[in-house]
C-alpha cells in the first residue's frame, strides 16, 4: 500500500490537470501521468497497469473501475494525454519519454 501512495496518488497540483476529462479519460490520463514517477518512461499497452493502480486512482477519481477498460490508447486524444501529461512532468516530448519495446 505505501508504494501505491507513493507513487499513485494524485497531488493537489495534478488535481487541476484532470478538470474536464471524464470516465476512462480521466483515469487514463491520471495513469499517464503518475506511472513515471514508479517506472521512468510513459507506459503504452493497457497491460501495463497492475489492476490495485487502477483501482487505488479510481477510488481517487470518483470513477467506476471498469471505465478504464473503455480508455483508448492510441489516436488523437491519447496523443494529446501524453503530450499534456509530459509537459506537466517538464519531460517535454512524450514520444521521448516512451519506453522502446
Amino acid at each position: 500500500m505505501d508504494e501505491l501512495v507513493e507513487h499513485w496518488t494524485v497531488l493537489d497540483g495534478e488535481l487541476g490537470l484532470v478538470t474536464g476529462k471524464r470516465g476512462g479519460a480521466r483515469l487514463g490520463f491520471v495513469s499517464l501521468l503518475k506511472y513515471p514517477t514508479r517506472h521512468g518512461w510513459s507506459p503504452r499497452p493497457r497491460a501495463e497497469f497492475p489492476d490495485e493502480v487502477v483501482e487505488f486512482v479510481a477510488r481517487q477519481m470518483k470513477v467506476p473501475t471498469a471505465a478504464f477498460n473503455s480508455c483508448q490508447w492510441s489516436g488523437s486524444r491519447m496523443e494529446y494525454h501524453r503530450a499534456q501529461s509530459a509537459r506537466t512532468r517538464g519531460s517535454g516530448c512524450a514520444r521521448c519519454a516512451t519506453r522502446r519495446s
